[in-house]
């Protein structure tokens, strides 16, 4: 393995939109020097304002030439930009010898320059948000709590759900709170999905189309599949001998949001991309997020491991999520789940708190040397994922654990 290059202190925030929050604050205390870059100085110090941290970052003009100007070997740059602009700043980290940080999913182009990254000794820290990231978390966690209870080599069977979103504190009529850009929501909408249904491989080309109900805690939410949920049988690390009935990932919104958006898919089905960013600018305009809204997020991630002939079947997930006809095997082996289920209030949202925490715990970790250099999904491993979980209790953001046998 390359020699890690040393992290100087410093870190380079990039954008200050709607998922930047106390996390920042966090970084202010364990970073030698942070610095804010936004669109503009000015708007990075409203934005400082906002969040109580005038004179303690400094604010700056965001361009890709002005921070590369800035950056020294070790320093560190969390982009909080879209994912589609990831590339060119990890591109400037390799030149100028810097970590990077994101809370977004890999892109190829991002993965293209990981064996650089990782040459040069930097970390390239990805999926360490909210969903994707505190979701790794949970996962990694129940997985190895039933690999600890079952063992690898059991023929077993599970099913393993994953489901997050950010939704009105208060629901209305729309039945949604943007959080992240309207094109972005729409264009993972039209984006198909693969998961594991019924033991076998899924792929859904419309994802809403495959809505269905999910009970949680005796709420009821509507829930889709997300992206490929395949390639994370193996990362989670569930054993071969294991066979999946159920596996996905996706995304949840309040019950009645299927109907409330029945025009929107409407659109989606017939729209080429230039009407599906004109449909994004009228969502914008119609249903905007203020200062006086409330949101809430709500992630909850369950593992139910079963084995032929162990008892009566068909008992459903921990924490109140309930079971579909056809999962149903032969007794409940081993049950967990973990539910963070939060309000924004109002010094932040919900949304910003989620994301911005556990991105700058993972930036510590690059500071504190921590995390070797390459690409580290989160934490990566079981082991690593419990302690960020327990730091990030420490810090405020909760959630719970059930466990049954």
């Amino acid at each position: 393995m390359p020699e890690r290059v040393p992290a100087t202190g410093a870190v380079h925030w990039v954008g200050a939109g709607l998922s930047t929050g106390s996390g920042l604050a966090a970084l202010c205390e364990h970073a030698d020097g942070v610095r804010l870059w936004h669109r503009t100085a000015q708007r990075a110090a409203e934005a400082l304002d906002r969040l109580g941290l005038t004179g303690r970052a400094e604010p700056l003009a965001y361009t890709l030439d002005a921070l590369t100007e800035r950056l020294a070997p070790g320093d560190v740059v969390v982009s909080m930009l879209p994912a589609s602009e990831h590339a060119a700043l990890l591109a400037a980290c390799v030149t100028r010898r810097a970590h990077f940080a994101c809370s977004s999913y890999v892109s190829d182009a991002v993965l293209e320059q990981v064996p650089a990254a990782a040459g040069a000794g930097l970390v390239v820290l990805t999926e360490a948000g909210l969903d994707p990231g505190v979701d790794h978390l949970f996962a990694h966690s129940l997985v190895a709590r039933a690999r600890r209870a079952i063992g690898d080599d059991t023929a077993a069977s599970y099913r393993l759900t994953s489901y997050c979103g950010g939704v009105p504190a208060e629901p209305d009529d729309f039945r949604y709170r943007f959080s992240w850009a309207p094109l972005g929501v729409l264009n993972a909408l039209r984006s198909p999905a693969r998961h594991v249904e019924n033991g076998a491989e899924t792929v859904v080309d419309r994802p809403w189309e495959a809505t269905r109900e999910h009970l949680i805690d005796g709420e009821t939410f509507e829930v889709y599949p997300n992206r490929d949920s395949v390639p994370f049988i193996a990362q989670y690390g569930l054993p071969r001998a294991w066979k999946p009935l159920t596996f996905v990932r996706g995304t949840l919104r309040l019950k009645g949001w299927l109907r409330a958006w029945d025009a929107v898919f409407e659109r989606l089905r017939t729209g080429d991309d230039a009407a599906v960013a004109a449909l994004a600018r009228e969502l914008a305009a119609a249903h905007p997020t203020t200062d006086a809204d409330r949101d809430r997020v709500v992630l909850a991630v369950s593992l139910d491991v079963r084995a032929p002939g162990s008892g009566a079947g068909g008992t459903g997930h921990a924490g109140g999520a309930g079971s579909r006809a056809g999962d149903d095997i032969n007794g409940t082996v081993w049950s967990g789940s973990y539910h963070l289920d939060l309000e924004g209030d109002e010094k932040e949202s919900a949304m910003a708190r989620c994301v911005s925490r556990p991105l700058a715990l993972g930036v510590r970790h690059i500071l504190d040397g921590s995390l070797p250099p390459g690409l580290s999904r989160a934490a990566g491993t079981a082991p690593r994922s419990e302690e960020w979980l327990r730091e990030l209790a420490d810090q405020g953001l909760e959630f719970t654990l059930r466990v049954e046998g």
